[in-house]
């Protein structure tokens, strides 16, 4: 009975119900959409490379090893020499190694370095291969192979010269040594989409006429002599490395910070991201916290929209009270057209948000990187649900409690 004249009010006041129940859905919507991307870019974090046991750098920090070497953020404070990664690679423990060197560029994308065991071994988005678009991997000395951004972004194609900067953000260009692009790579969303690779050798090739950063004056050697060259590297940046056995991680890592020729640091890219996460979770806080604001700030909106309908509601409640409505009836009817509108503007912002999900999802993923999945609800999002319902009966408690000691002759007296 209550719960049938709760929804006849409602339907009665179709236009107000429906604006507060569209603030409320709007609300819960944009929470549990930070919700859905703050966890899509954790995951996306963590997916950005899979199946990678270690890292290895020069030692510095765990978080700053794992932006220049994999998410090509930040400078290498110095290099690993060649010698001890090849003491690395020999190492029983370890499966499989591959070098990265760092330092160059092409129009503000990075330049890596690296063998093609790198496309055979980096993993991302749980176990996924990197996969060429367009064309082959480098089969020359001068061959590269760019990320589907870099090709996106400066218009080229398989056959299109490249030329190397020094440096970073160098005006002073390997010009004597171009590139050609033998490859495109497959969209990945992770920062291999903004990179342009080359070989070890290639590295080394374009520093042949270069010492101390700064090429020799009127020295220039031609490719097809650099060609019969030894281009063994002198140092690498970085190394990702996959391990034997999980069981061997932990002391080769070990084995690796307590390395005697050197100061090397080997890191754990999961626990390097936790470490990241912990930074930037302030900032993830204040995120949630605004979101939750507004949410509580729709409630104290449909508070409001009670507040004031109870002076047109007056006659209304004093004809229920009449007809032997007891003061209870009336609270419970009010809590329950709250606790209604809550429910059906939370559900209706959890269809919102699966609805923007299906439209965002790949511009996201086509623009950042970022992969939204969309599943099924999640216990934390029905768990927001359920609180927005019971936040909603709360915040109605108060104006029920002035209609419930609302007499009839107040209700019956006629105000001037």
């Amino acid at each position: 009975m209550i719960f049938r004249l709760a929804l006849a009010s409602l339907f009665a006041r179709a236009l107000t119900v429906g604006m507060t129940i569209l603030a409320i859905a709007l609300s819960v919507a944009l929470f549990l959409g930070v919700e859905k991307i703050r966890t899509g870019a954790k995951s996306s974090f963590a997916d950005t490379i899979s199946g990678t046991d270690l890292i290895v750098g020069a030692r510095s920090g765990a978080v700053q090893l794992l932006l220049y070497s994999v998410f090509r953020i930040g400078n290498a404070t110095n290099n690993v020499t060649w010698e001890s990664y090849l003491d690395i690679a020999a190492r029983p423990e370890v499966d499989w190694i591959v070098p990265i060197s760092l330092g160059d560029s092409h129009r503000q994308f990075r330049v890596m370095g690296t063998t093609p065991a790198f496309f055979e071994h980096y993993k991302y988005r749980q176990g996924r291969s990197l996969e060429v678009a367009e064309g082959v991997i480098m089969d020359d000395l001068f061959d590269t192979v760019i990320g589907a951004d870099v090709a996106a972004t400066l218009g080229y194609g398989v056959g299109d010269p490249i030329i190397v900067a020094h440096g970073l953000a160098s005006f002073t260009q390997h010009k004597d040594q171009p590139f050609r692009v033998s490859g495109i790579l497959a969209k990945t969303g992770t920062p291999v989409d903004r990179t342009v690779i080359v070989s070890m050798e290639a590295i080394e090739a374009i520093h042949v006429d270069w010492q101390s950063g700064a090429q020799v004056p009127g020295q220039s050697t031609s490719p097809d002599v650099i060609r019969e060259m030894g281009l063994t590297p002198k140092a690498v940046t970085a190394a990702l490395i996959g391990v034997e056995s999980p069981l061997q991680t932990f002391a080769l890592q070990r084995a690796i910070n307590e390395y005697p020729e050197e100061p090397l640091l080997a890191i754990l890219p999961g626990v390097a991201l936790q470490e990241l996460w912990g930074i930037v979770g302030i900032a993830e806080t204040a995120l949630l916290a605004v979101s939750a604001m507004v949410v509580v700030t729709a409630l104290i909106g449909m508070m409001a929209t009670i507040f004031s309908s109870l002076n047109e509601r007056r006659r209304e409640m004093a004809i229920f009270r009449a007809m032997g409505a007891r003061p209870f009836t009336i609270l419970s009817m009010l809590v329950l057209e709250a606790m209604v509108m809550a429910a059906v503007g939370a559900l209706l912002g959890l269809v919102f948000l699966y609805i923007g999900l299906t439209i965002a999802q790949p511009v996201l993923d086509a623009s950042f990187g970022l992969w939204l999945p969309i599943e099924t609800p999640t216990l934390r999002e029905l768990w927001v649900i359920t609180g927005v319902i019971c936040a909603g009966a709360i915040v109605s408690l108060l104006p029920a409690l002035r209609a419930y000691r609302m007499s009839v002759a107040d209700g019956m007296m006629v105000r001037t």
